[in-house]
């Protein structure tokens, strides 16, 4: 009988090992089942590796997890990296996060050429228009989560005001409201730890591994390790950035998006949500990549595939790339935006588990880095309810004006243009949530029926209108009383130019790779 009562003999470090091999079956189930963004795949991961395969101990889980949590980028891959690390150092770490990406990946790069070549499709037009109301949802969810999480007292919610005037009315760039909130944060827990250091380290005792300590290839932290690991990934990273630059310069779409999701990849604290937050603020109203109708569009194919809800800087770089394609195709320009928006997204998290790893214990026990965390992580919720906001505008009205006074700015819906099937939508997504405790899987994929059958029924409603008409006159104007019959489409503009692309349906994809 072994210490924890099971019948079964405990096994000794030479009998219970992980090989390589069967890390890749279980990598691979992770990965297939990352869906429902950092907190559904960290659950995942903490059922699949701590309670069934017993391959790591809750306490050990959870330290990984603290680690991940002080990192800008995606939290949940990260994670699974650091597992992989820990397990078979590097090769490990590249099975785990690289596999955890590549679903996501393969999917979402799918829907994006699905989404450009068919958006006139009325099913995949309700597809998306039933999918963006309850990511609004999702989102206000986010935000009650988070601050059930971290608003601990008045200096914390304080905070939150602070960062959400900041940038929904202020327009302050995410990356100060961060830093500011981190200088304010370290200082603080110098001063009134109390009040500041409100993130605690988990007390969960220490109990016996379930797993040999033998089986865990630690690298032992040193300065020539550390200088070997930077220069390495830090090549992978900027090596690749500072090429586009020379060979390209710095206008082109490839170098400006290179440079902007390399800077989202240092600053992103907070998770997935804080970082979209910065995205649709730069990639919608400075650089005119997309819309803010696209940009809902691309956190709904985040949301409904596997992997890190941060792949939608995918879906960005695509449709920027795509929209500016130069002398190839608009598909192969795409492809390559895609490709390398996720390649300057992912790479720095590898940097970051690599050369940090070995220093995690010191990482995790320094209070000032608590209290600088704590203040991050109320300031995010603060960015993530402006997200709320924006989203929820974009997507209930067809109009959303800016008022302003000097410094001062404010959306303004105009109340006219609201779109009640959409609110209709939005409110059963609430519901489902918050009341009847219903899953976002099931929500989005309800959401998603109603918003095909919508379309399929405005389609109907327009052919058999449009077809009436024709019969008695081939020139009568559409009255306004009829005119919300006429059929949506996915939207596809250019955001500079502000003009619908015609998309022609037929030529095989071999001939349209290069442009004519």
């Amino acid at each position: 009988m072994n210490p924890e009562g099971n019948s079964k003999p405990a096994e000794t470090a030479g009998e219970r090992t992980v090989t390589l091999c069967d890390a890749l079956k279980v990598w691979i189930r992770v990965a297939l089942l990352s869906f429902g963004g950092p907190t559904g795949q960290i659950a995942v991961m903490h059922r699949i590796l701590v309670e069934e395969k017993r391959w790591i101990s809750e306490s050990r889980f959870l330290h990984a997890l603290n680690f991940c949590m002080l990192l800008p980028g995606p939290e949940a891959q990260q994670l699974a990296t650091y597992i992989g690390w820990l397990l078979h150092r590097t090769k490990g770490g590249l099975l785990a996060g690289g596999l955890f990406v590549l679903p996501g990946f393969v999917c979402i790069l799918a829907l994006s050429l699905l989404y450009t070549e068919y958006g006139h499709v009325p099913i995949v037009v309700g597809l998306f228009y039933g999918l963006k109301p309850a990511i609004v949802a999702i989102v206000i969810d986010a935000v009650l989560r988070m601050a059930r999480r971290t608003l601990k007292n008045h200096v914390m919610v304080l905070t939150t005001v602070t960062a959400f005037v900041a940038i929904f009315i202020f327009e302050m760039p995410f990356p100060v409201v961060i830093f500011s909130a981190a200088v304010v944060g370290f200082l603080g827990g110098r001063l009134r730890p109390d009040l500041f250091a409100v993130m605690r380290g988990h007390t969960a005792k220490e109990e016996n591994e379930p797993v040999p300590e033998a089986i865990f290839a630690i690298a032992r932290p040193s300065l020539k390790r550390s200088l070997a690991v930077a220069g390495v990934w830090l090549s992978l990273w900027i090596g690749p950035v500072a090429a586009l630059w020379i060979w390209a310069g710095e206008n082109n779409i490839y170098t400006q998006q290179a440079l902007f999701f390399s800077k989202t990849a240092v600053v992103t604290f907070g998770g997935a949500y804080s970082v979209l937050a910065y995205m649709a603020q730069e990639c919608v109203h400075t650089h005119h990549w997309l819309t803010a109708s696209q940009m809902v569009d691309g956190l709904g194919m985040a949301e409904t595939t596997p992997g890190p809800l941060i792949q939608v800087v995918q879906f960005v770089g695509y449709l920027g790339a795509y929209d500016q394609h130069g002398p190839l195709s608009p598909i192969l320009a795409g492809i390559a935006g895609s490709l390398l928006a996720t390649w300057v997204t992912f790479v720095p998290s590898f940097l970051w588990i690599f050369l940090g790893a070995p220093y995690v214990e010191r990482l995790r026990d320094h209070a000032a880095l608590r209290a600088a965390l704590s203040v991050i992580g109320a300031a995010v919720v603060g960015v993530v309810l402006n997200l709320s906001i924006w989203f929820g505008l974009h997507v209930i009205f067809a109009r959303v004006n800016e008022q302003r006074w000097g410094v001062i700015r404010l959306l303004v819906p105009d109340l006219s243009s609201i779109d009640l099937v959409a609110l209709a939508i939005n409110v059963f997504a609430c519901l489902a949530m918050f009341q009847f405790k219903i899953g976002m899987g099931r929500t989005l994929f309800v959401s998603a029926i109603l918003g095909i059958c919508y379309q399929l029924v405005r389609e109907v409603m327009w052919q058999t209108w449009t077809t009436s008409v024709a019969a008695v006159s081939t020139t009568s104007p559409v009255p306004s009383s009829c005119s919300w019959l006429k059929p949506m489409r996915v939207d596809t503009r250019s955001p500079d130019r502000q003009t619908t692309r015609r998309i022609k349906i037929g030529h095989s994809l071999p001939k349209r790779l290069l442009k004519n």
